[in-house]
């Protein structure tokens, strides 16, 4: 009987895979040479099983463009060539409000941007915090974002990265997560088996949600993280600018002053809390931009891309 449903089991698992693949709407030629994994191999901490709760993925031109009500959180693979192959990883979480992932803008393409730099990118697809699959939604990005950078560390040999040039980055609340994982990576949210670190490397913040403070935060994404009557501490807490200290990882930070959603500002104190604790940080504020220009747009800088791309190269993280 143990052997059965050890057999069923692993069925089960191989359909859950399949069905992921089969998700991304047949786009393959997105997906070249890549693979979708899942973050958890074993039971996903603090999910609660809910028959009718299904994710949703809307779609443009044929291809995913939108997730929401995710379930069973996955890193989508995107491997630079061998020979062009440098060591570095990058984690990228897109925005959304914490109520569903601009995958593609503010995930797929900016993955094959960072193949033609030689950096091996890695999709992020996490748990949008949700009361009704979650014990804890508070804690649940965290826990995907955690034990992702735990999952490529331990699998850098077969995606042939160095474990010390591990990045994160983040879109809008995907750039809130990227500054969670940075500021709350030692945070015990689940059980660890091993003693891998869940430290990144440095961080790429764009336009990102950084405070949970009243005055600069983004409602939407906490009302959705926090609920709608956080406590001070709760607040405090998730607050990232509030919580950097010395070990806290170099950033690399963008942001657009007429940003109507994001207020410039969360930028501005992730900044100077970095500054203060003598951790290297590099920010640009454009004029003009508003929110959610992605790889770039018509009124913005388009090449922030070019920045960036400096910036890592100074930093070592471009040289193999």
């Amino acid at each position: 009987m143990k052997n059965k449903t050890g057999i069923i089991k692993s069925l089960k698992k191989y359909v859950s895979l399949l069905v992921m693949t089969l998700s991304l709407g047949g786009n393959m030629e997105l997906l070249a040479q890549n693979e979708i994994v899942p973050v958890w191999t074993e039971s996903i901490p603090g999910a609660k099983k809910v028959n009718s709760f299904i994710e949703n993925v809307e779609y443009k031109d044929k291809k995913p463009n939108s997730i929401s009500k995710v379930i069973t959180p996955t890193l989508s693979v995107f491997l630079p060539e061998k020979s062009n192959a440098n060591g570095t990883a990058i984690i990228i979480c897109p925005g959304g409000g914490y109520s569903h992932l601009a995958i593609a803008k503010e995930g797929y393409k900016v993955a094959q941007w960072f193949n033609s730099l030689g950096v091996a990118a890695f999709v992020l697809k996490y748990r949008l915090p949700n009361d009704e699959i979650m014990e804890n939604k508070i804690i649940g990005p965290l826990q995907d974002a955690q034990e992702s950078i735990r999952l490529i560390r331990r699998n850098a040999e077969k995606w042939n990265i160095e474990q010390s040039k591990i990045g994160i980055m983040g879109f809008s609340a995907g750039g809130h997560l990227a500054a969670t994982l940075s500021t709350h990576y030692d945070d015990k949210v689940y059980s660890v088996a091993d003693n891998i670190s869940a430290r990144p490397d440095f961080s790429i913040l764009i336009y990102p949600v950084i405070s949970m403070s009243d005055s600069i935060t983004h409602l939407g994404s906490r009302n959705n993280l926090l609920g709608k009557t956080p406590s001070f501490f709760l607040i405090e807490k998730y607050s990232n600018e509030k919580q950097a200290n010395s070990q806290t990882p170099p950033a690399f930070l963008v942001h657009a002053a007429d940003d109507q959603a994001v207020p410039v500002e969360n930028s501005l104190d992730y900044f100077k809390a970095l500054k203060k604790n003598d951790i290297p940080v590099e920010l640009h504020i454009y004029e003009k931009g508003g929110h959610g220009f992605g790889m770039g747009n018509k009124v913005t800088n388009q090449n922030w891309t070019k920045t960036l791309e400096k910036w890592m190269l100074q930093r070592n993280y471009l040289n193999k």
